[in-house]
């Protein structure tokens, strides 16, 4: 997929994958790609936010919403929810040593939301 890390402030994730390695039949991006860059961006902003090298972090559910087709290289951003709601995460996460969050990532066409993204990430020891 040739996914990089495009940027990371610390409350956001933004990777990115070159159309050219992702491009279905028509010529724009490939959906599964798409949904993997969209995962990804999750799943870093997570590992990223808990630094905690013994964690485990599995995808338990998600929905994803293909709005227009994405026609140039692939960005996914994925912003961690409000502070209440990290902070509870992190406590029932240190607390049992797991927990669960939803997690919401777009991907952008043409300057307009192509896909969007929600899941719920598990981390767990």
């Amino acid at each position: 997929m040739g996914v990089t890390v495009e940027d990371y402030d610390g409350e956001r994730l933004v990777l990115h994958a070159p159309l050219d390695l992702n491009v279905n039949h028509l010529g724009t991006a490939f959906g599964g790609s798409l949904n993997a860059l969209a995962v990804l961006s999750g799943y870093g902003l997570l590992w990223l936010e808990l630094q905690d090298f013994d964690c485990h972090i599995v995808i338990r559910d998600s929905s994803i919403s293909y709005e227009r087709p994405v026609s140039g290289d692939l960005r996914a951003t994925c912003v961690l929810p409000d502070a209440e709601t990290v902070e509870a995460f992190k406590k029932a996460f240190h607390d049992r040593g797991r927990a669960r969050v939803p997690l919401f990532a777009t991907i952008e066409s043409q300057g307009e939301i192509a896909v969007r993204f929600k899941g719920t990430f598990v981390a767990m020891r």
